[in-house]
Protein backbone atom coordinates (compact mmCIF):
# COMPACT_ATOMS: atom_id res chain seq x y z
CA UNK A 1 0.00 0.00 0.00
CA UNK A 2 2.69 2.53 0.90
CA UNK A 3 4.56 1.97 -2.66
CA UNK A 4 0.99 2.29 -4.09
CA UNK A 5 0.57 5.77 -2.66
CA UNK A 6 4.28 7.16 -3.24
CA UNK A 7 3.94 6.44 -7.09
CA UNK A 8 0.48 7.76 -7.14
CA UNK A 9 1.93 11.32 -5.19
CA UNK A 10 5.05 10.99 -7.78
CA UNK A 11 2.91 10.76 -10.60
CA UNK A 12 0.94 13.94 -9.27
CA UNK A 13 4.21 15.78 -8.74
CA UNK A 14 4.63 14.32 -12.07
CA UNK A 15 1.74 16.26 -14.07
CA UNK A 16 1.87 19.36 -11.98
CA UNK A 17 5.72 19.94 -13.03
CA UNK A 18 4.27 19.51 -16.26
CA UNK A 19 2.12 22.33 -16.51
CA UNK A 20 5.18 24.11 -17.60
CA UNK A 21 7.56 22.97 -20.65
CA UNK A 22 11.03 21.90 -20.14
CA UNK A 23 13.24 24.65 -20.58
CA UNK A 24 16.61 25.52 -21.59
CA UNK A 25 18.45 28.38 -19.90
CA UNK A 26 21.86 29.56 -20.30
CA UNK A 27 24.45 29.89 -17.15
CA UNK A 28 27.59 30.61 -15.87
CA UNK A 29 28.11 27.12 -13.98
CA UNK A 30 30.73 25.52 -11.99
CA UNK A 31 31.83 22.88 -14.64
CA UNK A 32 34.70 21.46 -17.18
CA UNK A 33 37.25 22.67 -14.55
CA UNK A 34 36.26 26.26 -13.88
CA UNK A 35 33.65 28.57 -13.97
CA UNK A 36 32.25 28.59 -17.65
CA UNK A 37 29.23 29.29 -20.16
CA UNK A 38 26.62 26.37 -19.94
CA UNK A 39 22.70 25.46 -20.12
CA UNK A 40 20.73 24.41 -17.64
CA UNK A 41 17.57 22.29 -17.92
CA UNK A 42 15.31 20.92 -15.39
CA UNK A 43 14.30 17.79 -14.77
CA UNK A 44 11.87 16.41 -13.47
CA UNK A 45 11.59 12.33 -11.11
CA UNK A 46 14.71 11.72 -12.68
CA UNK A 47 17.44 10.61 -10.59
CA UNK A 48 20.86 12.29 -10.99
CA UNK A 49 22.71 8.93 -11.55
CA UNK A 50 20.40 8.11 -13.99
CA UNK A 51 20.38 11.47 -16.02
CA UNK A 52 23.73 11.11 -16.02
CA UNK A 53 23.56 7.55 -17.45
CA UNK A 54 21.35 8.67 -19.82
CA UNK A 55 23.27 11.56 -21.43
CA UNK A 56 26.13 9.25 -21.86
CA UNK A 57 23.90 6.81 -23.85
CA UNK A 58 22.13 9.99 -25.74
CA UNK A 59 25.98 11.48 -26.90
CA UNK A 60 26.52 8.27 -28.42
CA UNK A 61 25.37 9.25 -32.07
CA UNK A 62 28.36 12.13 -31.66
CA UNK A 63 30.99 10.14 -31.57
CA UNK A 64 33.54 10.66 -28.80
CA UNK A 65 35.20 8.78 -25.57
CA UNK A 66 32.54 8.90 -23.14
CA UNK A 67 33.72 8.66 -19.01
CA UNK A 68 33.20 10.41 -16.29
CA UNK A 69 35.44 12.80 -14.18
CA UNK A 70 35.44 15.34 -11.36
CA UNK A 71 31.42 14.65 -10.73
CA UNK A 72 30.43 14.86 -14.45
CA UNK A 73 30.23 13.33 -17.51
CA UNK A 74 33.32 13.86 -20.20
CA UNK A 75 32.95 13.45 -23.62
CA UNK A 76 35.81 13.67 -25.31
CA UNK A 77 36.13 14.84 -29.02
CA UNK A 78 32.48 14.83 -29.80
CA UNK A 79 31.89 15.63 -33.53
CA UNK A 80 28.51 17.85 -34.03
CA UNK A 81 28.51 19.06 -37.24
CA UNK A 82 25.91 21.40 -36.78
CA UNK A 83 28.35 23.04 -34.67
CA UNK A 84 31.50 23.09 -36.33
CA UNK A 85 33.54 21.01 -37.94
CA UNK A 86 36.10 20.47 -35.58
CA UNK A 87 35.86 17.84 -32.32
CA UNK A 88 34.19 19.43 -29.35
CA UNK A 89 34.52 18.29 -25.21
CA UNK A 90 31.13 18.51 -24.17
CA UNK A 91 30.17 17.87 -20.40
CA UNK A 92 27.28 16.82 -18.56
CA UNK A 93 26.47 17.27 -14.32
CA UNK A 94 23.38 16.77 -12.39
CA UNK A 95 22.94 18.16 -9.86
CA UNK A 96 19.86 17.14 -6.83
CA UNK A 97 19.56 14.33 -4.87
CA UNK A 98 18.08 10.67 -5.77
CA UNK A 99 14.16 11.48 -5.02
CA UNK A 100 14.16 15.11 -5.23
CA UNK A 101 10.93 15.87 -7.73
CA UNK A 102 12.90 17.66 -10.00
CA UNK A 103 17.33 17.98 -10.72
CA UNK A 104 19.26 20.25 -12.52
CA UNK A 105 21.04 19.34 -15.35
CA UNK A 106 24.22 21.67 -16.87
CA UNK A 107 25.70 20.84 -20.08
CA UNK A 108 28.94 23.26 -21.53
CA UNK A 109 30.71 22.93 -24.72
CA UNK A 110 34.06 23.35 -25.18
CA UNK A 111 34.72 24.51 -28.82
CA UNK A 112 38.24 25.05 -27.72
CA UNK A 113 39.55 27.77 -26.55
CA UNK A 114 36.02 29.04 -25.27
CA UNK A 115 33.00 27.95 -24.18
CA UNK A 116 29.79 27.94 -26.33
CA UNK A 117 27.72 31.01 -25.40
CA UNK A 118 24.89 32.79 -27.45
CA UNK A 119 26.17 36.17 -27.58
CA UNK A 120 29.31 34.41 -29.64
CA UNK A 121 28.35 32.07 -31.21
CA UNK A 122 24.20 32.48 -31.83
CA UNK A 123 23.60 29.69 -34.50
CA UNK A 124 25.69 27.24 -32.74
CA UNK A 125 23.75 28.16 -29.63
CA UNK A 126 20.57 27.13 -30.60
CA UNK A 127 21.81 23.51 -32.23
CA UNK A 128 23.43 22.88 -28.77
CA UNK A 129 20.12 24.46 -27.01
CA UNK A 130 18.25 21.74 -29.20
CA UNK A 131 20.89 19.10 -28.12
CA UNK A 132 20.12 19.81 -24.71
CA UNK A 133 16.05 20.18 -25.16
CA UNK A 134 16.17 16.99 -26.75
CA UNK A 135 18.05 15.11 -24.03
CA UNK A 136 16.28 16.34 -21.41
CA UNK A 137 12.38 15.50 -23.00
CA UNK A 138 13.81 12.23 -23.78
CA UNK A 139 15.26 11.69 -20.18
CA UNK A 140 12.26 12.48 -18.75
CA UNK A 141 9.76 10.53 -21.21
CA UNK A 142 11.88 7.93 -20.41
CA UNK A 143 11.24 8.24 -16.50
CA UNK A 144 7.84 8.51 -16.72
CA UNK A 145 7.31 5.55 -18.91
CA UNK A 146 8.96 3.84 -16.31
CA UNK A 147 6.26 4.68 -13.47
CA UNK A 148 4.06 4.41 -15.57
CA UNK A 149 4.75 0.71 -15.79
CA UNK A 150 5.76 0.50 -12.38
CA UNK A 151 2.25 2.03 -11.84
CA UNK A 152 0.41 -0.33 -14.50
CA UNK A 153 2.36 -3.46 -12.49
CA UNK A 154 0.85 -2.37 -9.26
CA UNK A 155 -2.99 -2.03 -10.89
CA UNK A 156 -2.51 -5.00 -12.52
CA UNK A 157 -0.94 -6.61 -8.59
CA UNK A 158 -4.14 -4.60 -6.77
CA UNK A 159 -6.26 -6.06 -9.58
CA UNK A 160 -5.68 -10.23 -8.89
CA UNK A 161 -5.85 -9.41 -5.57
CA UNK A 162 -9.66 -8.00 -5.83
CA UNK A 163 -10.57 -11.29 -8.27
CA UNK A 164 -8.66 -13.18 -5.90
CA UNK A 165 -11.05 -11.42 -3.05
CA UNK A 166 -14.20 -11.82 -5.26
CA UNK A 167 -13.28 -15.56 -5.73
CA UNK A 168 -13.06 -16.28 -2.14
CA UNK A 169 -16.40 -14.49 -1.35
CA UNK A 170 -18.28 -16.42 -3.80
CA UNK A 171 -16.81 -19.66 -2.24
CA UNK A 172 -17.94 -18.61 1.15
CA UNK A 173 -21.43 -17.75 -0.09
CA UNK A 174 -21.27 -21.18 -1.84
CA UNK A 175 -20.14 -22.68 1.38
CA UNK A 176 -23.35 -21.00 3.29
CA UNK A 177 -25.44 -21.98 0.92
CA UNK A 178 -23.98 -25.42 1.35
CA UNK A 179 -23.94 -25.53 4.86
CA UNK A 180 -27.60 -24.30 4.98
CA UNK A 181 -28.84 -27.09 3.04
CA UNK A 182 -26.90 -29.41 5.37
CA UNK A 183 -28.66 -27.70 8.82
CA UNK A 184 -31.86 -28.29 6.98
CA UNK A 185 -31.41 -31.82 5.93
CA UNK A 186 -30.17 -32.18 9.73
CA UNK A 187 -32.83 -30.23 11.21
CA UNK A 188 -35.39 -33.06 9.53
CA UNK A 189 -33.25 -36.21 10.31
CA UNK A 190 -33.58 -34.68 13.92
CA UNK A 191 -37.26 -34.50 13.76
CA UNK A 192 -37.39 -38.20 11.65
CA UNK A 193 -34.98 -39.79 14.69
CA UNK A 194 -37.07 -38.06 17.50
CA UNK A 195 -40.24 -39.53 15.75
CA UNK A 196 -38.15 -43.05 15.58
CA UNK A 197 -37.13 -42.84 19.26
CA UNK A 198 -40.63 -42.51 20.26
CA UNK A 199 -41.82 -45.38 18.18
CA UNK A 200 -39.19 -47.48 19.43
CA UNK A 201 -40.34 -46.78 22.95
CA UNK A 202 -43.63 -47.53 22.14
CA UNK A 203 -42.50 -50.73 20.83
CA UNK A 204 -40.00 -51.39 23.79
CA UNK A 205 -42.61 -50.73 26.66
CA UNK A 206 -44.74 -53.13 24.39
CA UNK A 207 -41.86 -55.82 24.43
CA UNK A 208 -42.12 -55.14 28.30
CA UNK A 209 -45.13 -56.15 28.73
CA UNK A 210 -44.83 -59.60 26.31
CA UNK A 211 -41.15 -60.32 27.98
CA UNK A 212 -43.33 -60.34 31.12
CA UNK A 213 -46.12 -62.14 30.43
CA UNK A 214 -44.05 -64.59 29.09
CA UNK A 215 -41.75 -64.67 32.40
CA UNK A 216 -45.02 -64.98 34.18
CA UNK A 217 -45.94 -68.27 32.26
CA UNK A 218 -42.62 -69.53 33.03
CA UNK A 219 -42.92 -69.54 36.67
CA UNK A 220 -46.18 -70.73 35.99
CA UNK A 221 -44.60 -74.13 35.26
CA UNK A 222 -44.17 -76.34 38.11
Amino acid sequence: MKKTITLACAAVITVSAFSQKIKVKESTETIGGGNHNALVVKLFDVNPSDAEEEFKSFMKTYDGKRSSMEGAVFIDNAVITAIGNNTIDVYGKASGKKGDPEISFTVAFDLGGSFLNSSEHKAQYNVAEKIVSDFAIKTVRNAIEKQLRDTKKIQAKLEDEQKDLEKENRELNSDIEDYKIKIKKAEDDVMKNQTAQDRKKEEIEAQKKVVGETDLKLKAVN
